[in-house]
């Protein structure tokens, strides 16, 4: 009995993180760990048994252990991917077909001023990217500095100019939009099929939502750092859009 004792003393005084109790709760928290739990059921045995320095040892290394496991379960990473194929399917809607007969008389017209191959091909490419870096990305610049300049001088300026030159921008590319439907057509090429419109179709969404935020400010200011992210996110795509553009102009 005075052995028993002693080592019931040993295991909760020496070894203070030992306890029957908790080890029982870790045990039991993952069934994966079966031996562990065997043990923890059998914990209240174990108080009554003569214990002696390396069975504590023991038990209390197997009781890190299954709190170690147990965390690195907790802490497990998932990595998912993104896959922008789904996007391509809208080039699959239906729509090609309306478009070409809308724009049927209009193409018509344009074959016959005898333009220069040179400026049908690359007029609409042209003039957006000077819509793109100009305007688009002066204005731009003018949006971060309503949000982080402290001159108000410069800051009422910026907030005067910043709605009219990214304004002027998506009136100017959703003008374009047919421009380069219309240079399409005129080289007999298809429309709507590839990344190049598909990414502008995005865009042109992105920058209707964008122009709706700010009737919004006053009952949510937290929507303008929504539209600071979304603004930055939108230019970036029409860079991309650009690439793909030039990609498309040198493919034919």
């Amino acid at each position: 009995m005075a052995n028993m004792l002693n080592a019931s003393q040993i295991a909760f005084t020496k070894y203070p993180s030992f306890s029957l109790f908790n080890y029982y709760q870790q045990s039991s928290k993952n069934v994966v760990f079966g031996n562990a739990k065997i043990r923890g059921c059998l914990a209240t045995t174990l108080a009554y048994k003569k214990l002696n320095s390396k069975n504590i040892v023991e038990i209390v290394k197997e009781e890190n252990e299954v709190e170690e496991k147990f965390s690195s379960n907790e802490s497990e990473t998932l990595l998912y991917s993104f896959s922008p194929l789904p996007l391509m399917f809208i080039a699959a809607l239906p729509g090609a077909g309306t478009i070409r007969s809308l724009f049927g008389p209009f193409v018509e017209l344009v074959k016959s001023w005898n333009l220069p191959d040179w400026l049908v091909h690359w007029g609409h490419p042209g003039n957006m990217a000077v819509v793109l870096f100009a305007m688009g990305g002066y204005g731009t610049y003018l949006g971060f500095r309503i949000r982080f300049s402290d001159d108000v001088e410069e800051k009422a300026k910026a907030k005067d100019l910043h709605p009219k030159l990214l304004g002027g921008m998506f009136f100017f590319f959703a003008l374009g939009a047919t421009g380069g439907i219309t240079s399409l057509l005129t080289s007999d090429k298809p429309i709507l099929e590839s990344p190049h419109a598909v990414t502008g179709f995005i865009g042109l969404t992105l920058l209707t939502i964008q122009t709706i935020l700010p009737t919004l400010f006053e009952g949510n200011p937290g929507l303008r750092n929504v539209h600071g992210i979304l603004g930055s996110g939108i230019m970036t795509l029409f860079l991309v859009h650009a690439a793909l553009g030039l990609q498309l102009g040198l493919s034919y």
